[in-house]
């Protein structure tokens, strides 16, 4: 076995689909969402107050500035699906091409990288989740089963004179911190 999907154990009795290719050609494998999800408009949240009060100069607090960013944090949505690959590839997670243009979400990262030793960690088993930030001014009701985005096997590089990582992965999304 040298690439593919699984469902994460604690999910394999809630009828995940493998994510998988819709044509012949297709580059990406299309993601569904695990379960119903409701990814909030950016517009019905707290940084508007942020906006009128810059437009406005009125003053603002720290609290106003924490509230907005707060707002702003994307959802992730989880898959129920874990990938394995070589050591010397990634998965790519992107958006659907009709995301951003029929249902307004997007991956505020553009891209999520998903390294091969991010398979079975400790933390969540490896489950792939899409960050995703509505920017539609109506909130969007995800149902389990649809497709949120797609994921591509790509090799990659290093450098030849890198020094090479001594730490292994310890924790799940978003673990490896500097």
């Amino acid at each position: 076995m040298l690439r593919g999907f699984q469902v994460v154990s604690f999910k394999e009795s809630q009828k995940i689909n493998l994510p998988k290719r819709q044509t012949k050609q297709a580059a990406g494998y299309d993601f569904e969402s695990a379960e119903d999800f409701v990814v909030p408009s950016i517009w019905k949240l707290n940084f508007v107050k942020i906006i009128k009060g810059i437009l406005n100069s009125l003053q603002l607090s720290n609290q106003d500035y924490e509230d907005a960013n707060s707002a702003l944090k994307p959802v992730l949505v989880p898959t129920g699906i874990k990938a394995y690959m070589p050591k010397n590839e990634f998965l790519m997670l992107v958006n659907r091409s009709s995301g951003p243009l029929k249902r307004r979400l997007i991956l505020p990262n553009g891209v999520g990288v998903v390294d091969a030793d991010y398979y079975n960690n400790e933390a969540n088993e490896g489950e792939l989740f899409f960050q995703l930030i509505n920017y539609g001014v109506k909130d969007v009701v995800i149902k389990k089963g649809e497709r949120i985005g797609q994921g591509i096997f790509m090799p990659f590089l290093t450098a030849d004179d890198e020094e090479q990582p001594q730490s292994d992965r310890v924790g799940g999304f978003g673990s490896t911190k500097k």
